[in-house]
């Protein structure tokens, strides 16, 4: 092969990085005579996302269960990772902004259309059996929506609805004890804190702090009110905000609901969840009235917040 001016020119950027470091270019260049091609599903690693899935039950329909919620964590993951975009972004500015908004709220239509896996795509009788081998393990053990809320938002607009006002000048761990899911994850008679959310926060109560701290200064609505003037009134910043927060605050929790509506109401009683969570209460987005973005709405607009998708919730019975 002829060494190219272009050949040339990558061949002496290659010594001066390696130079650099110290190494020696010419056995990584070895290496390279003696590495494999790179195939698709080595780099994925397809054989192992392939046999991730290890049901409790005999019951085909538990794979489906598995392999969704497995689905809707890689997205919250993809979420995560333009969230850190935005906080850990030293030289952010308002296109930039825009840009890791827009790429949440698709991660976030992709996982609300494909909740219908959910809603429609198991059986119901196959649901409401293999359900009983995964006691006290919920959906509500999911961290990652958590960590979605803490880089969202200041703490206090993730608290319980009664308790927000006076939380202004709350400490730290005052806020903590006061999130709005604690209540949720409730026993329906006694009212005491359920196995699942006591094995939740003792797995992940240390880092749930420690990502408030991390966040408090940097998160989603404190990096909006850095922006120049000008940005913070940008329409198309606003409309993705504002997309942003109904996804995750009405759209998201309100296919569980409809999830838990279709597979858990029932006459003269309602089925508990799985993790004896008070999901009638917790899961409809009326109820928990969770906001990012509060100044991004109008009065009867938060006023009406979760109302409708409620409403269809449980007209889909």
């Amino acid at each position: 092969m002829e060494l190219t001016p272009e050949l040339e020119e990558r061949l002496n950027k290659l010594q001066e990085k390696y130079s650099v470091m110290g190494q020696d270019m010419l056995s990584y260049i070895d290496g390279l005579l003696h590495a494999d091609y790179l195939t698709y599903w080595d780099y994925i690693h397809l054989d192992v996302l392939l046999n991730l899935q290890t049901p409790r039950t005999p019951f085909p329909d538990e794979h489906i269960f598995i392999m969704y919620h497995q689905v809707s964590e890689l997205y919250m993951k993809l979420v995560r990772h333009a969230l850190e975009q935005i906080a850990f972004d030293k030289d952010l500015t308002g296109e930039q902004f825009r840009i890791q908004l827009k790429r949440i709220n698709s991660y976030y239509k992709a996982l609300i259309s494909s909740f219908e896996i959910m809603v429609e795509g198991m059986d119901k009788d196959q649901f409401l059996n293999f359900r009983m081998a995964l006691l006290p393990a919920s959906g509500f053990q999911s961290a990652q929506y958590r960590m979605i809320e803490i880089a969202a938002t200041e703490t206090r607009h993730l608290a319980s609805f009664d308790t927000r006002e006076t939380l202004i000048n709350a400490t730290p761990d005052e806020l903590y004890e006061n999130l709005y899911w604690k209540k949720g994850a409730t026993e329906l008679a006694s009212g005491k804190q359920t196995l699942t959310l006591r094995q939740f926060e003792k797995k992940y109560a240390e880092e749930f702090k420690r990502l408030l701290a991390q966040y408090r200064d940097c998160n989603v609505l404190a990096r909006y009110k850095e922006l120049p003037e000008a940005d913070q009134k940008n329409a198309e910043i606003i409309k993705e905000m504002r997309e942003f927060d109904h996804a995750a605050n009405v759209e998201w929790p309100s296919m569980h609901y409809k999830s838990a509506v279709r597979y858990l109401m029932k006459k003269p009683q309602d089925i508990k969840a799985s993790g004896g969570t008070n999901w009638q209460q917790y899961l409809p987005a009326r109820a928990r009235r969770v906001t990012f973005f509060p100044e991004l709405w109008s009065e009867e607009e938060l006023r009406d917040w979760g109302r409708q998708a409620t409403q269809d919730a449980l007209n889909q019975r």
